[in-house]
């Protein structure tokens, strides 16, 4: 019987956000030098390395990794809803038999958890934004959030409620145009690497299939997360946002920084997206196989 023992659902939504959370400490500078280049106008940060240069330059080193807790949030929020929705998704879609839907299902299955999970990960992405843009802005102007909860509740007192909702509609566009594009790409990458370069399974493999699948997600996402970013770090000016929406962003972003500005970060954005898929499928293996050590007692061969 114990062979047939396996994790707890409840725990393996934790282990997704841990695994997520554990990811995210490592690639948060990435995350913040992607926002800031989408922020800044004109040329302000030619590169990627001229902007990781400036950041540090005026605010040290830790200044890369501010608006951290509002990154490690938005994994315990983002990543756990996304992964309960697609698992119970997943398990209503399997046949009587008990076999797994087909490749299209899982495709739609990843797009709705992803819009779901975006949704419910949206004030932390709020917070997230403002928290990594606070540094480039002159010290009067700041908003000086100490914390993703500090963010919060102040976000509710000063701007209202709904205001930890701004941008969702951008945010979840993102997480459905990344999931499609993420399933489709890996799993045909992965096919393509071990059909021809005889690539046999482990963490290579998904490393490379990962930042292949990267590169793809990242051109075919980021004009929508340009909005997004932009929409959720705006500041209303007697009364009036600076933006309409997702398309008056896009449409003053090409009019005013010409349409390859819709494609600002995207180096920081791609080393970002690729190695923290790996990283979070390294750290969810890891503590599934000492669950099954520790916990159920059965020795997990194979995997990593």
């Amino acid at each position: 019987m114990s062979e047939n023992k396996q994790i707890p659902n409840g725990l393996k939504f934790l282990f997704g956000g841990t695994a997520g959370m554990g990811a995210t400490v490592f690639v948060q500078p990435l995350d913040l030098i992607k926002n800031r280049m989408q922020l800044s106008k004109g040329k302000e940060y030619p590169t990627s390395l001229h902007a990781a240069r400036g950041i540090i330059a005026k605010e040290g080193f830790f200044g890369l990794y501010n608006g951290l807790s509002a990154g490690l949030f938005r994994q315990a929020t983002y990543t756990t809803a996304r992964l309960g929705i697609y698992t119970f998704l997943f398990d209503k879609a399997k046949s009587s038999e008990g076999k797994p839907p087909g490749f299209a299902i899982k495709a739609v299955i990843g797009m709705v958890s992803g819009m779901c999970g975006a949704f419910v990960g949206t004030p932390a992405e709020v917070a997230l934004i403002r928290m990594t843009a606070d540094g480039r802005l002159p010290p009067l102007e700041r908003r000086n959030y100490s914390s993703v909860f500090n963010a919060l509740a102040r976000i509710v007192k000063e701007e209202g409620v709904l205001t930890l909702w701004r941008g969702a509609v951008p945010t979840m566009g993102r997480a459905m145009v990344v999931n499609a594009a993420q399933l489709a790409s890996y799993s045909q990458a992965k096919q393509l690497l071990i059909e021809n370069l005889k690539l046999s399974e482990g963490i290579f493999l998904h490393f490379v299939a990962s930042m292949i699948s990267g590169l793809i997600t990242t051109a075919a996402s980021m004009p929508v997360d340009i909005a997004k970013t932009r929409i959720q770090n705006m500041k209303t000016i007697d009364g009036k946002p600076e933006f309409k929406g997702p398309l008056d962003v896009l449409g003053k972003v090409i009019r005013n920084e010409g349409v390859f500005a819709l494609w600002k970060g995207f180096m920081p954005y791609y080393f970002r997206l690729g190695p923290h898929t790996v990283l979070t499928f390294v750290f969810l293996e890891q503590m599934n196989a000492a669950y099954f050590k520790h916990v159920l007692g059965q020795e997990v061969k194979g995997g990593l």
